[in-house]
């Protein structure tokens, strides 16, 4: 079974594939693309791919984008942080929809649906699955270690999660940083939507981080953090006005 993964997040493309191995040897990764762009001439040229895993949100914008300019046969099983484009996907070959960090019961679930794969859609069964996180709880602290100790940092001292060198962090309001053991991707789906937003790849920030907000390059926004030194705290401008709702609730 010849498989394609669109995911524009490195760390989770490899992620995928490493439990792809393990829970479908019989499956083989042709490529893993990153872009709307890139992914368009792929899938028009090779009609070989006999599945998909896609992320909702790609490096230039949705993944359902490919699809409304390149027929697709196939079945699609989309993985992302997000609950609410369940509907949108059941208008392509969606058969199922996992929210990251992809569990491997789930992911062996979905592959059975993709085996036993028909056009006809279930619209109710996807949007069973979306919503699967209502109600659920958020994160509310993190443990970190210093020196030879555990400290819990709670959240409300967070301003920013980010990621450097192949590493995560929690940026506090004291100036501290501290390394947590957890991808931004797999931060998202376990914090409060309502007090955190992902700006961009390497960044989620608290809403209590957002005092300090300029107009940049590209209808762009860029933010200053006490304390964190970088000029990538930048709103993706696919973002931008989503950024701007979550602002105003």
């Amino acid at each position: 079974m010849n498989v394609l993964i669109l995911e524009d997040e490195s760390r989770a493309a490899s992620y995928l594939e490493r439990l792809l191995l393990k829970t479908a040897p019989e499956m083989k990764v042709m490529a893993r693309i990153e872009s709307v762009r890139d992914a368009v001439p792929y899938l028009s040229a090779h009609s070989d791919i006999s599945l998909i895993f896609s992320d909702v949100q790609l490096a230039d914008g949705l993944s359902f984008e490919i699809f409304g300019q390149v027929a697709v046969n196939c079945p699609i099983i989309f993985t992302t942080a997000y609950d609410h484009y369940a509907i949108e996907a059941f208008k392509t070959n969606g058969i199922d929809y996992l929210l990251k960090p992809v569990e491997e019961e789930r992911l062996k679930q979905a592959i059975e649906k993709a085996k036993q794969f028909s056009p006809v859609l279930a619209l109710e069964k996807l949007l069973s699955i979306s919503k699967q996180t209502e109600g659920k709880a958020y994160k509310s602290r993190f443990m970190v270690k210093v020196g030879d100790k555990i400290k819990s940092i709670p959240m409300e001292e967070i301003l920013a999660f980010y990621s450097l060198d192949k590493a995560t962090y929690i940026h506090t309001l004291s100036n501290r940083d501290y390394v947590i053991d957890y991808s931004i991707d797999q931060l998202e789906p376990i914090l409060d939507p309502e007090a955190c937003f992902r700006i961009n790849r390497k960044y989620i920030v608290s809403i209590r981080a957002c005092t300090s907000i300029l107009a940049w390059t590209n209808s762009r926004l860029r933010l200053k953090i006490d304390g964190i030194q970088d000029d990538d705290i930048i709103v993706a401008r696919e973002r931008v006005q989503d950024f701007k709702e979550w602002l105003d609730r």
